[in-house]
């Protein structure tokens, strides 16, 4: 096999140090780790003149990072615009934030005809390459209209949404039709791979094959479930170090023997901040005698602060925050600490084991590698519980977590009661059956499963791709 080209929207910065990264990152390091290659995508950077550009490449430990720069605008209508007011909102089934704009659908597809153009000098005959994630559907499109001929398989981290949901995308067709120039398209969950299959087979006219192969828009791919899992074992050593270190060690102290529920996730509105938030009022009310005794730290570093979406979640968060410390608070007690900031993966592992209840809540989300960290970080002597959402693709494996709905708020209080109330026989079950699947299913596994199938291509029928002129229309 030749090498494995992974291309994202971002690029992890090459001078960040292990612990810095976040959970995706870490994984995609661990593929290129393993087999040799090129990490190609977007530098973080924005810059005035960039349509001549050639990718910065940098070598380190054994991996090549390309990396392109966009322009202002470009970054305002690919990134800020058509993946995260149109794409994101939609995949993850809030059709009310959803914003379709066809100038930034069609810039959308311009940065990724760039993308296509400047990635394809870089390729070699026997390479494979592994694009990641709803910024980059198009991206395969541009490649083979260009003349590349190598394996191409595309993995979406984010919930695939029902095609109810996908057909309110005014461009939902060419969209669907440019995901099919893939040979392996991979998905978090079964329940994802259901909703992409009855897309093509009853509003693309295809047909699914019992072997996995789906053929829709005159072509073939194979399309499967593949969940991305954590490096298990890594993680559990992280957090055994980080037990006592001072920054654990000063956390702890701070809470005077009372037990920490505790929430890790990016400033979002998938995330079910909000109604966690509104959970953990009501779990004060219903159990008076856990006040003073309870501690809820919610860690949510910003995302996407230019998004006008995500600056009024941090504004409700905020009130919410003050609003139950003034109801709930004693002198010598603050009911949630909310932190709007990053801390590395190591501070994290240290928290999360310290830990009485992992609140995992989102709304909607394609697996949620925290809930899998939660668990790997956990003390096997004294393990703790993880209350996790059903909507989060991370449930369809770790079945012996407390599974809530989000959106009941006297059920995830009753969770957190009950997590909190549970006999130590029981959590040490609970969490050596998600363990053995943590283990047994880790991001190894995935990266084998996804690159076997990969390797296997070309699935797809000799293609007529579209040329340059009949893309650029499929914005409209």
């Amino acid at each position: 096999m030749g090498r494995l080209i992974i291309v994202s929207n971002r690029v992890a910065p090459v001078e960040e140090a292990k612990g810095s990264v976040g959970g995706l990152a870490v994984a995609m390091l661990a593929a290129l780790r393993a087999s040799g290659g090129l990490w190609f995508g977007w530098s973080g950077r924005t810059s005035s003149s960039v349509e001549s550009a050639t990718p910065t490449i940098v070598k380190k430990s054994g991996i090549t990072y390309a990396t392109l720069d966009l322009s202002p605008q470009d970054h305002a209508g690919y990134y800020n615009g058509y993946a995260n007011r149109t794409l994101w909102p939609l995949f993850h089934y809030r059709l009310h934030l959803t914003d379709f704009n066809r100038r930034e659908c069609a810039t959308y597809l311009n940065v990724n005809r760039w993308f296509a153009e400047k990635l394809a000098p870089l390729l070699r005959p026997a390479d494979l390459v592994w694009v990641n994630d709803y910024h980059l559907i198009p991206l395969g499109e541009a490649l083979r209209a260009i003349g590349v001929k190598q394996p191409i398989g595309f993995f979406l981290h984010t919930p695939f949404p029902a095609p109810q949901v996908l057909t309110a995308l005014p461009n939902h067709f060419s969209l669907m039709r440019a995901i099919m120039a893939y040979d392996v398209i991979g998905f978090q969950t079964a329940v994802d791979l259901r909703a992409f299959r009855d897309y093509m087979r009853f509003e693309a006219g295809g047909s699914i094959e019992s072997d996995g192969r789906v053929t829709a828009f005159g072509h073939t791919a194979l399309a499967g479930a593949f969940p991305i899992g954590i490096d298990t074992d890594d993680v559990a050593a992280l957090a055994r170090e980080a037990a006592s270190s001072n920054r654990t060690e000063r956390m702890r102290a701070s809470l005077r023997g009372r037990d920490l529920v505790i929430g890790v996730d990016r400033l979002d509105y998938s995330k079910g901040l909000v109604e966690r938030f509104q959970a953990f009022e009501r779990f004060l009310e219903l159990f008076p005698a856990r006040r003073t005794q309870v501690v809820f730290m919610q860690i949510a570093p910003p995302t996407r602060a230019e998004v006008p979406e995500y600056q009024k979640i941090r504004r409700t968060l905020e009130g919410m925050a003050g609003h139950i410390v003034g109801r709930f608070a004693e002198p010598d007690w603050t009911p949630i600490r909310y932190l709007n900031r990053s801390f590395n993966r190591n501070v994290l592992a240290g928290y999360h084991r310290s830990s009485r209840i992992g609140l995992v809540t989102p709304l909607r989300d394609g697996m949620n590698l925290v809930a899998k960290e939660y668990v790997a970080a956990q003390n096997p002597e004294d393990p703790g519980v993880l209350v996790l959402s059903q909507f989060a693709g991370a449930a369809q494996e770790l079945d012996s977590a407390l599974i809530v709905n989000p959106f009941d708020t006297d059920g995830v209080a009753e969770a957190i009661e009950r997590g909190l109330s549970m006999p130590l026989e029981e959590r040490r079950e609970r969490w050596e059956a998600m363990m053995d699947r943590l283990r047994r299913q880790d991001v190894t596994a995935w990266r084998e499963s996804f690159v076997a199938a990969l390797s296997a291509a070309p699935y797809h029928v000799e293609p007529s791709w579209p040329n340059r002129k009949s893309l650029a229309r499929s914005a409209s």
